[in-house]
């Protein structure tokens, strides 16, 4: 009777048990692997080996779709789930397994070697009688495993040594595996030693490191879960231990000066992974003296070693990221029974367990990047960078206790041609990859300037999804070393030297484009600082364009304007920091709308194809395209300009609405930084030959005098620009303010003196007047060196015998000035105020260039 309600009770038992253990990682893992052979019958599961050894696991979903193990080949296998067996003649496993006290449980799980010690060593009557037990049965391959020394000893002495080796294996309660929960601590019945749980997330369940491979066997008197190697005794720490072992000496050092060796003396669940002295002897010698020096550096090196959490050999059945004690993280994964750390073969020893965690012996040294160098910190795809960083001498320059941020291109972005270059140029171009400060990911923003060591300022340019550097946006990998940050970049950063109309004046292909950028007054917009982003037809766009239509499309303003403006946004806008493959909207000055995107690399604009991209000038950037455009809902009203347009603009359907005309686009979208001073006129003294010159501007009047046809050079300074942003010097932030001012030097005259005639008439006073004129109109050219100018006495020879009824009055005209030259001053200063201009000093006026314009009378 009792054993028929025993077994009538055990389904509902273990079924209660399964649902308790629902959130349980093995038991979830379990149950994906009955879902998995459904199709062989009921209470089947499915295992997967990994070839060539005897290892099972029930697998998770990633291992399952893999179909390999640690990188190996694994096979499925269908075997009965834990408690149910097999019965002849039916699909499946629909028996349960007969239940028994622990003793003989031993022997229905096949742990056939642990239940024979069990009765040599007299634990037989103690595990078939009275009472609640969890039995870690080591499996029989585990017992064969186990090395030769210690086997004889237990087998040699088994009333006492393996007596006390089995009860180091068993609790006095019945935990299940729902029951063990990643770091806990259990006392076995072996004179209070310690086991140690791990539950991880892949469903592997260890103790002392040892990995449950059957569990929850359910006995009359406990539960048997079957592991797979023999536990031995845990006491001392990881502190302990490293402190003791002679192939650690060299870590030991390090780990003892850095302060790191107190803290693996403390309780916790640490991973270590400690490099062998052989390790250390294959470092190079510089860079471990180097190391070893700095106590940062070696306290890194040290951290990178070592895990938070406890990491078993046996639970890793894939790569994973984990974080160290350093800040970083490593990869741990497995190659067959070989554990990798970041991909490499490294493990001589695994699983040395301790009370505070488990230590693994490698043969290589982890150095983390907070420990390198910044040239250090390029990986196999800035080789060509490092490499050429150090043979142009540029390495040495950057010294271990300074600051430098390397913006390193990937190695496809230098080509043959630019390997060839000259080497002088080619140190200038790696010289703008190297920034004089430390400058993270994060502290990079829109705008910002960083100043090469070449002396070259480039221009960061912030967008959703990018962040690029003048014409080269960023790619993942960052890093930061010791004394800087090493950003990686898709291409060589090329640093703008000319403005938007420069490069149009420079380029032929852009020559139609430019003059009607002329012809619209539009010049200025283009040479000006500022930020734009411009997209240039080329001379190919306006194929069929005659004389007569370029007249019509120049004589209307307004239209030329709102076509050329189309092309023109506000902001830079690199292709490469667009998001691929997502349409962009860019409000142009005109009013409309562009429509970018990226393609395969290629920026389509309203869906045509840029020839070229990121074309970079100082104030803002070029994409080159092939076609004129124009926005769609713009209409035409007049009938040639429509013809005009339908020529040259073929890939959308221009609307018309007679009579409509263009709006006027004012040039206030932009700021001039012409500012014309107020002048006085010129006073004419009794000496003929000597002009008092009155300028005023800003403030006090300031007095020169000219003597007649001299040439003045005048400095003018623009209005000073102040900037206050910050800076990180020595890792701390300082605000510092910046002053750039602008200085023009300027030719201006030479002063011509004319007669006019208020009287009587004559052919010499016609011709007298035609002279002047012309005269007048030579003075440009006399200041560029290729015209003449008439003397005082030949104007004089001319009005002899005009007669006393002529009256002379003298006038003294200015010529047109020139700036020969302009030079920007930056002034850094930290907390210090901007002076005010005094009024009797030269003046200093608002922006980059500055004309003084001078009215006549």
């Amino acid at each position: 009777m009792k054993i028929f309600f025993l077994f009538t009770f055990l389904p509902f038992l273990l079924s209660a048990f399964e649902q308790a253990a629902a959130s349980a990682h093995y038991d979830k893992i379990l149950t994906h692997s009955r879902i998995r052979a459904r199709d062989q019958g009921p209470n089947v599961c499915a295992l997967q080996q990994v070839m060539g050894t005897k290892k099972k696991y029930f697998s998770t979903c990633r291992n399952w779709y893999q179909q390999s193990i640690c990188g190996k080949k694994a096979t499925v296998l269908y075997e009965c789930c834990p408690g149910y067996m097999k019965m002849d003649g039916t699909r499946g496993c629909p028996a349960v397994a007969p239940i028994d006290h622990v003793y003989g449980t031993l022997g229905i799980v096949g742990a056939t070697t642990t239940q024979r010690y069990s009765d040599m060593s007299k634990l037989r009557q103690e595990i078939e009688g009275r009472g609640s037990f969890t039995f870690f049965a080591p499996s029989n391959e585990a017992w064969d495993q186990l090395d030769s020394e210690t086997h004889r000893n237990l087998v040699d002495n088994v009333n006492i040594e393996l007596y006390n080796s089995l009860h180091h294996h068993m609790l006095n309660k019945r935990m299940l595996t729902k029951d063990l929960k990643n770091g806990m601590t259990l006392v076995s019945m072996y004179n209070g030693q310690k086991l140690f749980i791990n539950h991880y997330p892949n469903g592997v369940v260890t103790v002392n490191c040892a990995r449950i491979i059957h569990g929850n066997q359910i006995a009359t008197n406990g539960v048997v879960h079957v592991i797979d190697r023999v536990l031995t005794s845990v006491a001392n720490t990881i502190q302990d231990f490293i402190e003791f072992e002679d192939e650690l000496s060299s870590f030991r050092a390090p780990a003892i000066t850095s302060g790191v060796m107190d803290i693996l003396g403390r309780p916790g669940h640490y991973t270590i992974f400690a490099p062998t002295n052989e390790a250390f002897e294959k470092l190079p010698r510089g860079v471990l003296e180097r190391i070893m020096g700095d106590k940062v550096a070696s306290e890194a090196l040290v951290k990178f070693h070592i895990l938070n959490t406890l990491q078993c050999s046996e639970a890793i059945t894939g790569g994973a990221v984990y974080e160290t004690l350093e800040g970083n993280t490593v990869e741990v994964g497995c190659d067959g029974e070989s554990l990798t750390v970041n991909g490499v073969k490294m493990v001589k020893r695994k699983d040395i367990v301790r009370s505070n965690g488990v230590i693994h012996l490698i043969d290589q040294v982890l150095i983390p990047d907070s420990a390198k160098q910044v040239i250090e910190l390029g990986g196999a795809q800035q080789t060509t960078f490092t490499d050429l960083v150090a043979q142009l001498g540029l390495a040495s320059s950057l010294r271990p206790e300074g600051q430098y941020t390397l913006l390193a291109p990937l190695n496809g972005a230098f080509s043959d041609d630019t390997l060839r270059l000259d080497q002088r140029l080619l140190k200038r171009i790696l010289q703008n990859h190297i920034i004089k400060v430390k400058v993270g990911l994060n502290e990079l923003y829109n705008g910002q300037e960083l100043e090469t060591i070449g002396g070259k300022l480039l221009r960061v340019f912030v967008y959703r999804t990018a962040v690029c550097i003048e014409n080269s946006c960023m790619v993942r990998g960052s890093k930061e070393g010791r004394n800087g940050f090493i950003h990686i970049f898709r291409q060589i950063i090329s640093p703008a030297e000319k403005t938007l109309h420069e490069m149009l004046r420079n380029d032929k292909r852009f020559s139609i484009f430019l003059s009607l950028v002329k012809a619209a007054d539009l010049d200025d917009v283009l040479s000006q600082p500022g930020q734009w982003t411009l997209f240039v037809p080329t001379n190919d766009a306006f194929k069929g364009l005659t004389d007569d239509d370029k007249d019509i499309l120049i004589r209307d303003k307004n239209a030329l304007r709102n076509i050329l403006l189309y092309h023109l946004t506000q902001g830079v806008f690199i292709g490469s920091g667009f998001e691929p493959g997502v349409t962009n909207i860019l409000k142009t000055i005109q009013g409309g709308k562009l429509y970018l995107k990226t393609v395969n690399d290629t920026l389509l604009v309203n869906e045509l194809k840029s020839r070229e991209s990121d074309l970079m000038a100082t104030n803002g950037v070029i994409h080159v395209i092939d076609k004129l455009l124009y926005p769609a809902e713009l209409p035409v009203g007049n009938d040639q300009l429509l013809t005009i347009l339908k020529k040259l603009i073929k890939y959308i359907q221009i609307k018309f609405v007679r009579d409509s005309t263009f709006k006027e686009i004012p040039l206030t979208f932009y700021k001039i930084n012409i500012i014309e001073s107020n002048v006085q006129p010129i006073i004419t003294k009794e000496d003929p030959s000597i002009t008092q010159l009155t300028k005023l501007i800003e403030g006090e009047p300031e007095f020169k005098i000219v003597r007649e046809g001299e040439t003045i050079t005048k400095v003018i300074h623009g209005e000073p620009i102040i900037k206050t942003y910050t800076k990180i010097i020595d890792g701390r932030p300082v605000e510092v303010t910046e002053k750039k001012v602008t200085e023009e030097r300027i030719i201006q005259g030479p002063e011509i003196k004319y007669t006019r005639i208020t009287a009587g008439g004559s052919d010499n006073e016609e011709k007298l007047k035609k002279i002047l004129e012309e005269e007048v109109t030579k003075v440009t050219k006399f200041i560029e060196g290729d015209g003449h100018l008439l003397e005082d006495e030949e104007i004089k020879r001319l009005l002899q015998g005009a007669g006393t009824e002529y009256t002379k009055v003298t006038k003294v005209i200015e010529g047109e000035p020139q700036i020969i030259e302009r030079e920007i001053k930056k002034v850094h200063l930290e907390e210090a105020p901007v002076r005010k201009a005094q009024p009797t000093r030269r003046a200093q006026g608002g922006g980059a260039r500055r004309r003084t314009r001078l009215d006549h009378s």
